[in-house]
C-alpha cells in the first residue's frame, strides 16, 4: 500500500531513486561508522597491493644480528649472559657498524653474575666468595661495550597497564611542534617496560619495539611516536635515524584531522592521524640477516657484512616468540619489520595514506552511486551495467596507479561496495515491481488459465500472442454420465445442483494438478485436461494414468458421502459415474482464438480421439479407456487390459484400445495376471472366430473379473460371441469394431 501511495505521487522512477539515495545516505554513514568487517575488508584490499607490487628496492642499509637456533644450539638456551652479548656488541663495533639497535628488553639483573654466583654456590671459601663479589656484574660489562660501540640504541616497550612500581623519570626525545599538539592523537600506554638503569644510562638512545596488529592479526603500520606514562618516546627505527643525525629534535606537523608527518634526520615521514607509518614491505629476505653465532665467533665475512650498516640485534627463533604475520609474510620477525620500516624511511619508499583519504573515498562512493540512481531509471540495463563496470574499472585502476607511482593508499573497496549495493538494490526493487505486476497479471488470468500457464505467461508476457508449438501430449476427458437423471432431483434448486457438480469437479480436478496436468477447459460437467504442456513432462503417459485412476477414486470416495444424504426433493441422493477417455500422440498446443480473445489450449486429431475414447466406456462397461501409445509409454507400471480395435465414430483408421485397472502393485499380483491372460485368450480367439475358446476364455475370467471391475466388459464379448454365433462375420472380418455412436 505504502509503495503503492508513493508511486502514484512520484512516479517509479522516482521511488527507485528514493531508494536509491536512502540507501547511499547509509552507506556514507557507514563508512563514517567503519566497523570492523568494512575496516577488515579494506585492510585486505590494501594488502592485495602490496602482493601485486611489492617494495623491491634492493638497497640494505640495515643488517640483522639474529639470534637463531644455531646460535642457541651453539651458545645455549635464552638468555644468555651478558658477558657473551657484551662480546657481540664489541665485535660488531670491530666490523664498523655505524649503529646498533637491539630489539631486545634486559627488564631484569642477569643471574649469572658473580656476584649473584657467589650467593648461591655451594662450598666456596670466604676469599672465593669475597674475590666474586669484587669482581663486576655482567650488566657493567655490557654497559661498557654499549660504551665502546659507535651507537646503541636499547628497545623498551609500552605496557598495557600500570607495573605500579617505582620508577626513574622519563625522559623522551625532544620535539618541535608544527600546527598543534600532536599528543592527543597519539597511541598511549599506561606505562613502560625498559632496560636495567646501568644498560639504560649507557645507551645513546632508548627506542620503542612496541608493535601493534590491526584488527585481523596483521601489521601493517608502525607507531613513529607513542606516549607512555604521559612522556612522548620515539620508535626503535625512528630514534636510530636520530641519533645518526646527531640526535637533533623531531619535527613533527599535526593539521586538523591529527598527525601528518614525524620529521627526522631531515626526512619527512608522512603517517596517519595517530602517528604511525604505512611500512610497504618486501618479503622476509635472508640476505638481510647474520647469525648472532658467526658475529661472536668474529667470522670475517659476517663482520665484513656490517660495515658501515645499521645493525639490529634481534631473534628469529620460533620458542623466543617475536614473530609477526605482515601483508607478504604469515611469519616474519618481529626485528625485520624495524629493519624494513628504516630502509622505508631511508630509501622513502614508505606508503603514503594522507589524512583526506577517507575524504576522497567517501566523494568517489557518492559519486558512483549517483550515477547509478540517475542512470538506472533511465538506462537500458546493460548500458548501465557496462557504464557501472568502468566506473568501477576505473577506480581499481586508479587505485593501483597511485599504488605503484605514488606509494599512495586509497581503498577501493568502499566505492565498489557502495556501487554493488546500491545498484543491486534498486534491481531487486525493480525485480519486486516486476513481480508486483507479474501478480497482477496471475490475478488477471487466474480465472481463466490453468496455473501452469498462467506462471509461463507472467513470466514472459511476450506468449500473449496468437501461436502454439507441436509436441507428443496425453489428453484426458472426463464425463459424468447419466448426469441428466442426476439434474432432475434439483431442477428447482440450480444453486444446490452447482453445489454438487462443485463437489466432484473440485477434487477431480486437484488429483489432475497433482499429477502434474494442466485443466483446459470445464465444459459443463466435464474436464479436458492434458499433460506435458506448457512445462515438459517426459512421463505424461504414466502421469495421465495415474490421474485417471486417482479421479475414479476422488468418485468413490464422494459417492460414499452422498449415500448418506438425499436431494432436495427427498429422494436418496444418486451416485455419481464417470468415464475417463485418453489419448497420447502429437498435437499442437499454444495460444488459439482471435486477436479480440484467445485460449491457451490443444488441438489435433488426437485430442479428437480421447474424446471419442471416453464416450466408449459406457459401450465397453469400464471406466477408463485409452489409446496404444498411452499404453506403450506406461509400460508395466500399472494393471492394463487390452479392450478392443476399434473404429471410433468419424475415423476410418481403427485404434487398439486399453482399460486400467490398478497401480504396479496389482499389475505384479496372480490373480491379475490370471484374469488378464484369459482376457488376452478371448480377444485372440474372437478374432480368429473361435467361438468356443472365447465362451471358455470370458468363463474363466469371470471366476476373479468382478474384483477388477471386468464383469460388465465380458458381458459385451459375451454378447458379441453369442450374436456372431447366429450371424457370423464375413470372411475378411479382420476383428476391427466399428463404432457408431460417440
Amino acid at each position: 500500500m505504502l509503495r503503492s501511495i508513493i508511486s502514484a505521487l512520484f512516479g517509479r522512477a522516482q521511488v527507485v531513486r528514493l531508494v536509491g539515495l536512502a540507501l547511499l545516505v547509509a552507506m556514507a554513514a557507514l563508512r563514517i561508522w567503519d566497523p570492523v568487517p568494512l575496516e577488515v575488508v579494506r585492510l585486505k584490499a590494501f594488502d592485495l597491493l602490496q602482493h601485486v607490487a611489492p617494495n623491491e628496492n634492493p638497497a640494505r642499509p640495515v643488517m640483522i644480528v639474529d639470534i637463531d637456533e644455531a646460535s642457541l644450539t651453539e651458545h645455549g638456551q635464552w638468555p644468555w649472559p651478558r658477558t657473551l652479548v657484551a662480546r657481540m656488541i664489541d665485535q660488531i663495533a670491530a666490523g664498523k657498524a655505524a649503529a646498533v639497535g637491539i630489539d631486545i628488553i634486559f627488564a631484569e639483573e642477569d643471574r649469572t653474575s658473580p656476584k649473584n654466583f657467589a650467593g648461591f654456590a655451594q662450598g666456596l671459601d670466604t676469599e672465593t666468595v669475597a674475590m666474586l663479589r669484587a669482581l663486576p656484574s655482567n650488566d657493567e660489562v655490557l654497559a661498557d661495550a654499549f660504551r665502546r660501540a659507535r651507537m646503541v640504541v636499547v628497545g623498551q616497550s609500552g605496557y598495557h597497564e600500570d607495573l605500579g612500581r617505582e620508577t626513574r623519570e622519563l625522559q623522551g626525545p625532544p620535539l618541535a611542534q608544527l600546527g598543534g599538539d600532536p599528543r592527543p592523537y597519539m597511541l598511549k600506554y599506561p606505562d613502560l617496560l625498559g632496560n636495567i638503569a646501568v644498560l639504560d644510562n649507557a645507551a645513546a638512545g632508548k627506542g620503542i619495539l612496541t608493535v601493534n596488529p590491526d584488527v585481523d592479526g596483521i601489521t601493517r603500520r608502525v607507531p613513529l611516536l607513542v606516549q607512555a606514562r604521559g612522556t612522548v618516546f620515539a620508535t626503535l627505527a625512528i630514534e636510530i635515524l636520530r641519533g645518526v643525525a646527531g640526535f637533533r629534535p623531531l619535527i613533527v606537523k599535526t593539521n586538523e584531522a591529527g598527525i601528518a608527518a614525524v620529521s627526522v634526520a631531515g626526512i619527512e615521514v608522512p603517517t596517519d592521524q595517530s602517528g604511525r607509518l604505512w611500512v610497504r614491505f618486501s618479503r622476509s629476505d635472508p640476505a638481510r640477516y647474520v647469525s648472532a653465532k658467526d658475529v661472536i665467533a668474529g667470522d670475517p665475512q659476517a663482520l665484513q657484512r656490517l660495515q658501515g650498516r645499521v645493525v639490529l640485534i634481534g631473534t628469529s627463533a620460533l620458542g623466543l616468540f617475536d614473530i609477526k604475520a605482515t601483508p607478504l609474510d604469515p611469519v616474519m620477525p618481529g626485528v625485520e619489520v624495524h629493519a624494513q620500516l628504516i630502509e622505508n624511511i631511508i630509501t622513502q619508499e614508505h606508503i603514503v595514506r594522507p589524512n583526506y583519504a577517507i575524504a576522497a573515498e567517501l566523494l568517489a562512493a557518492i559519486l558512483v552511486g549517483a550515477f547509478i540512481i540517475i542512470a538506472v531509471p533511465l538506462m537500458p540495463a546493460v548500458w548501465t551495467l557496462l557504464s557501472g563496470t568502468l566506473i568501477n574499472t576505473g577506480i581499481l585502476a586508479g587505485s593501483y596507479y597511485l599504488f605503484v607511482d605514488r606509494t599512495m593508499l586509497l581503498d577501493p573497496t568502499f566505492p565498489l561496495l557502495t556501487s554493488i549495493v546500491v545498484f543491486g538494490s534498486l534491481v531487486f526493487f525493480n525485480y519486486i515491481q516486476e513481480e508486483s505486476r507479474r501478480r497482477e497479471i496471475r490475478s488477471a488470468f487466474s480465472q481463466y488459465l490453468s496455473p501452469d500457464v498462467v506462471e509461463q505467461i507472467a513470466r514472459d508476457p511476450s506468449k500473449l500472442i496468437l501461436g502454439g508449438e507441436t509436441k507428443e501430449m496425453t489428453i484426458l476427458f472426463s464425463d459424468v454420465r447419466g448426469f441428466t437423471s442426476i439434474s432432475e432431483a434439483y431442477k428447482a434448486y440450480p444453486e444446490e445442483l452447482t453445489q454438487l457438480i462443485n463437489r466432484l469437479l473440485t477434487p477431480l480436478s486437484q488429483v489432475v494438478v497433482d499429477n502434474g496436468g494442466t485443466i483446459d477447459k470445464y465444459m459443463g460437467d466435464n474436464i479436458m485436461a492434458f499433460w506435458n504442456a506448457p512445462l515438459d513432462d517426459p512421463r505424461h503417459a504414466h502421469n495421465a494414468l495415474a490421474a485417471a485412476l486417482a479421479m475414479i477414486a476422488a468418485q468413490k470416495a464422494l459417492n460414499a458421502e452422498l449415500e448418506t444424504e438425499t436431494a432436495p426433493d427427498g429422494s436418496p441422493a444418486k451416485p455419481f459415474a464417470i468415464g475417463v477417455g485418453l489419448n497420447t500422440g502429437i498435437n499442437v498446443v499454444g495460444n488459439m482464438g482471435s486477436d479480440l480473445r484467445f485460449d491457451y489450449t490443444v488441438l489435433g486429431d488426437n485430442v479428437n480421439l480421447a474424446s471419442r475414447l471416453e464416450g466408449q466406456t459406457k459401450s465397453y462397461g469400464v471406466t477408463i479407456l485409452f489409446g496404444e501409445r498411452t499404453a506403450e509409454l506406461a509400460g508395466d507400471e500399472f494393471a492394463i487390459v487390452e479392450v478392443d480395435l476399434v473404429a471410433v465414430k468419424g475415423k476410418q483408421e481403427p485404434e487398439r484400445v486399453f482399460t486400467v485397472v490398478g497401480n504396479s502393485d496389482i499389475a505384479q499380483s496372480n490373480s491379475f495376471r490370471a484374469v488378464h491372460d484369459h482376457c488376452q485368450e478371448m480377444l485372440t480367439a474372437y478374432r480368429a472366430q473361435e467361438w468356443d475358446a472365447a465362451d471358455a476364455a470370458i468363463r474363466a475370467a469371470r471366476e476373479m473379473a468382478d474384483a477388477y471391475d471386468l464383469s460388465r466388459f465380458l458381458d459385451v464379448y459375451a454378447a458379441r460371441v453369442a450374436t456372431f454365433r447366429e450371424a457370423p462375420p464375413p470372411k475378411n472380418w479382420d476383428g476391427v469394431f466399428v463404432a457408431t455412436s460417440k
